[in-house]
């Protein structure tokens, strides 16, 4: 394949190209520093060579001055040099972890304070979440105080400025470093219209009942669900239709409900419809997700889990059904609807 094509080695005149550009970038004025800033941008989206163009201009020392461009007061530079930084950054963590350290993280959250611009605030958030994607950004980003920031935008934002915010704040709180950060409470009625809204089968909808499931681990926030508007059906309908991964992170969040007050929350859940759904995932799920639903089914029967015996009537059902599905479809979907008709009744109306 020819090297014109981009698929070959970095050549001469590819070279000549980023020198040129940075040389602009890194000793030009304003103007031509904005020029060189969206010939980064371009030839790095139009070029087949993309990874290696973003090492070669990070070799070259424009990760600094591009920065820098993120602190003027032009507009014009401003969003330059986003966009270029945006681009620098995707897949490129050594880029990522430069950018960080050369200070872009200040600025970024003065974009997503920037409530007359959607497009700087867009931008500023979805270099939140690049940036956030390395490791060892993470502390940083969120000792800048940007997470209440993102929850604001999941409230107000553009579409895609709310869909990069929860992942955002997703990389954020599933960082090893310690303590961990969890969005406040206010978070969880515009994660609920998300989760609403979005296939629940969908890695999206695994970050948002993740970060659901986090919320509720406070009194504020097991407070907050309930005076959503079908918080707490939103979690159960994804115990129906979501991922293994959704769904578990939808049956901690009603655990986390039940266990922290089960006469307050035993009725909501009930009411709801959740059986149905946790029946499944016991004979389905993974074997986290069947021991959980189990813990949860017990929470919710009329007598108190403490004075069940060591094995329940639930249990005994759920382990006859998966001893003698013999492997067809149809067989299970009968003997589970046999399944979820016995234990609803029991459940009901135990003896």
């Amino acid at each position: 394949m020819r090297e014109e094509d981009g698929a070959g080695p970095f050549n001469h005149n590819k070279q000549t190209l980023v020198d040129e550009i940075s040389g602009k970038m890194i000793a030009g004025d304003l103007i031509t520093k904005i020029q060189a800033a969206r010939e980064i941008r371009s030839l790095i989206r139009h070029h087949n060579s993309s990874d290696k163009i973003r090492a070669k201009f990070a070799s070259t020392g424009v990760i600094q001055p591009l920065v820098l461009m993120l602190y003027s007061r032009n507009h014009d530079a401003r969003q330059a040099s986003l966009l270029a930084v945006l681009n620098l950054a995707s897949r490129n963590d050594r880029n990522k972890e430069q950018i960080v350290t050369c200070g872009a993280i200040p600025p970024l959250v003065d974009f997503l304070n920037v409530h007359n611009n959607s497009t700087l605030r867009e931008l500023a958030t979805a270099a939140i979440l690049t940036l956030s994607t390395a490791q060892p950004n993470k502390q940083t980003i969120i000792d800048s105080g940007v997470v209440p920031l993102l929850v604001q935008i999941l409230s107000c934002g553009t579409v895609q400025g709310r869909v990069d915010a929860v992942t955002a704040l997703y990389n954020l709180t599933t960082s090893k470093q310690q303590p961990t950060v969890i969005p406040d409470a206010k978070a969880i009625p515009p994660l609920i219209n998300l989760l609403k809204e979005c296939k629940k089968s969908s890695k999206f909808a695994e970050k948002t009942t993740f970060l659901i499931e986090m919320i509720l681990k406070s009194e504020e926030g097991r407070l907050t669900i309930t005076n959503t508007a079908d918080g707490i059906l939103t979690l159960v309908e994804t115990i129906e239709d979501g991922s293994l991964v959704s769904t578990e992170h939808a049956v901690r969040a009603l655990l986390a409900l039940c266990l922290s007050c089960r006469s307050k929350y035993r009725e909501l859940i009930l009411n709801q419809g959740a059986i149905p759904g946790l029946l499944r995932l016991t004979a389905y799920g993974t074997d986290q997700g069947q021991d959980m639903a189990k813990t949860l089914l017990d929470l919710l029967r009329d007598s108190p889990p403490e004075k069940r015996p060591s094995s329940t009537v639930l249990e005994k059902m759920v382990h006859d059904i998966v001893a003698r599905v013999d492997g067809s479809e149809k067989t299970a979907k009968c003997l589970l609807q046999d399944l979820v008709q016995r234990s609803t009744s029991k459940i009901q109306n135990p003896t």
